[in-house]
C-alpha cells in the first residue's frame, strides 16, 4: 500500500516520515526489538527519496526510538543496560554534597522550533516549540559544567525567573518534581566556544552526558546535554 505524504506542508518531508514511524511504534505496528520496513520499502510506501528516509531513520535513531544492526536493517530499540535510571539530584544540590559552592555565571534562555530528536524525547506534536535554557554551571567559581535544556512550552514561564538558580527547586515550588531521568554517557572533545567557556585547552576530553528526565508523574520534563570537565567535576552515578 502506497501512502503519501503532504507535500505542501511546512513540514519536511523527512520529519512527516519520522512521525509516520513513530505513531506505527506507538500503535504496535512494529513491537520493541522488531525490524521496521527497509529504506527501499518506505521509499515505495511513502514516495519519497532515499535520502528523506534515511534522514528520518537518523533523527530517530539518534532518539533512541530505533537503532541500526550493521548487516540487519533497522530495528525498533529494546531498553538499553546502558541508559541508567537514577533518582534526581541537580547541580546545585551535588555541589553541596561536595561540600563546594555552586553558581551559575552565564545563563541565556531562548525560544525556538524543536528538532526532531526533541519531539520525540519530550512528546511534541511536529509544529512544537520549546524553551531552550543554556547555563555555564560553576564550582567554587571554576567553570565545570556546559548545560543545555529543553522544555515544552508549557515551562515558558521559567524564562522569566531566576535562571542562576536551582531550576528544579523552582519548579517543585510550583508543583513539579523533577523525579527521575535517563541518560546516555560518552566522552567528547572541548570545541570552539565550548573550551573557551570552561576554561580547557581545544580539543580536551569532556564527559558528554544526554538526558532526558520524567516528572513525579512520569511525563517528560525536560532533554538536552551536559559538557562535564570530569577532572575537576566527577560525576556520581
Amino acid at each position: 500500500m502506497k501512502e503519501k505524504l503532504r507535500t505542501n506542508s511546512a513540514s519536511p518531508l523527512y520529519a512527516q516520515l519520522m512521525e509516520q514511524i513513530r505513531e506505527d511504534v506507538l500503535r504496535g505496528v512494529y513491537a520493541p526489538g522488531t525490524r521496521i520496513p527497509a529504506e527501499t520499502e518506505l521509499e515505495s510506501r511513502y514516495g519519497v527519496s532515499r535520502v528523506t528516509v534515511r534522514r528520518a531513520l537518523q533523527e530517530l535513531t539518534a532518539g533512541g526510538l530505533l537503532e541500526r544492526k550493521q548487516g540487519k536493517g533497522t530495528f525498533v530499540a529494546l531498553p538499553r543496560e546502558d541508559r541508567k535510571e537514577r533518582p534526581l539530584r541537580g547541580f546545585h544540590e551535588a555541589c553541596r554534597d561536595l561540600g563546594r559552592r555552586p553558581s551559575v555565571p552565564l545563563c541565556r534562555a531562548q525560544e525556538r522550533e524543536a528538532a526532531p530528536a526533541e519531539r520525540l524525547r519530550l512528546n511534541l506534536p511536529e509544529d512544537a516549540r520549546v524553551l531552550e535554557i543554556s547555563r555555564v554551571l560553576s564550582a567554587d567559581g571554576e567553570p565545570v559544567v556546559l548545560e543545555r535544556r529543553v522544555f515544552s512550552m508549557a515551562y515558558a514561564w521559567l524564562a522569566q525567573g531566576d535562571l542562576t538558580s536551582s531550576l528544579y527547586d523552582t519548579l517543585q515550588e510550583y508543583g513539579v518534581r523533577a523525579e527521575k531521568s535517563t541518560y546516555d554517557l560518552s566522552l567528547a572533545p572541548a570545541r570552539g566556544e565550548e573550551a573557551l567557556q570552561l576554561k580547557v585547552p581545544e580539543g580536551s576530553v569532556l564527559l558528554r552526558a544526554e538526558q532526558t528526565v520524567y516528572d513525579q508523574r512520569g511525563r517528560p520534563l525536560h532533554t538536552g546535554v551536559s559538557l562535564i570537565r570530569g577532572d575537576r567535576f566527577p560525576l556520581r552515578i
